[in-house]
């Protein structure tokens, strides 16, 4: 996963699978239903740390790194953000 809307979707598939509705995760997770619903769509900007990973723990996931390549990288956070290169 490199943007946020990958991980966003990410989130709505494992929500999904495990037969969740997006009010019940928000409210265990503690974060805005439409907070929620704008992140899983891509839609949301900025979701801050703590709330994906309150949302990640509701899920039964976790955040994982992992080094990318060096090419692009810069690039492609600037073309999500709407930036340009």
């Amino acid at each position: 996963m490199q943007t946020v809307l990958e991980l966003g979707e990410a989130v709505a598939a494992r929500r999904r699978s495990l037969g969740l509705k997006q009010g019940d995760v928000a409210v265990r997770a503690g974060v805005a239903q439409e907070a929620l619903s704008r992140f899983e769509r891509g839609k949301l900007a900025e979701f801050g740390s703590r709330k994906l990973m309150a949302v990640l723990a509701v899920l039964g996931m976790e955040l994982q790194f992992a080094e990318m390549g060096v090419s692009g990288s810069l690039d492609e956070l600037r073309r999500e953000r709407g930036g340009g290169v």
